[in-house]
C-alpha cells in the first residue's frame, strides 16, 4: 500500500522555515540542498521526509512560479512503480513533463534516493511517486 512519506514546503526564506519546523516540532535536519534548482533543508521526524524548498527557477518549482510559498507537493513511496503509474494513468493524471524534464526526474534508468516522478492530481496538485524513498523515512539510524 502507498505510503506518505514526503511533504515539500516551497518558501521565499528556508532557514527562517526550518528553524520554525525543528524548533516547534522537534524535526531533525538529516540534509541541506544548494543546487541551481533549490535551495534548502531535509528534515524528518524518523518516518516523514519534509523538504524546505526555496525554489531558485520557475522550471523546477512548477506553474506556481519560484517566488510562491505554501505546501508544494505531496510524496508517495510505493512497492510498485509500473503499478502505480498505470493506476494514475487510468484515473486520467498525467506526469507533469515539463517539470520532470527541469529535475532530469522520471527519465528511465536507475532511480536513486529522492529522486520521483511528478504527476499531477485531479485539484492539479503535484504528487511524487518514488520507488525508493527519501531520506528519514526510515529512522534515523
Amino acid at each position: 500500500m502507498p505510503q506518505i512519506k514526503h511533504i515539500a514546503i516551497a518558501t521565499n526564506d528556508a532557514e527562517k522555515t526550518a528553524k520554525f519546523y525543528s524548533e516547534v516540532f522537534g524535526l531533525r535536519q538529516v540534509s541541506q540542498l544548494s543546487s541551481e534548482n533549490a535551495k534548502g533543508f531535509m528534515l524528518s521526524d524518523g518516518n516523514i521526509n519534509m523538504a524546505i524548498l526555496d525554489f531558485q527557477n520557475d522550471a523546477v518549482a512548477g506553474e506556481r512560479g519560484k517566488d510562491w510559498e505554501g505546501i508544494h507537493h505531496i510524496g508517495f513511496e510505493v512497492e510498485s512503480l509500473e503499478e502505480i503509474e498505470a493506476r494514475l494513468a487510468d484515473a486520467g493524471s498525467k506526469p507533469m513533463d515539463s517539470v520532470n524534464n527541469a529535475l532530469h526526474a522520471g527519465m528511465g534508468g536507475p532511480r536513486t534516493e529522492n529522486v520521483e516522478t511528478k504527476y499531477e492530481g485531479p485539484n492539479g496538485e503535484m504528487i511524487d511517486v518514488s520507488g525508493t524513498g527519501w531520506i528519514g523515512t526510515r529512522g534515523f539510524d
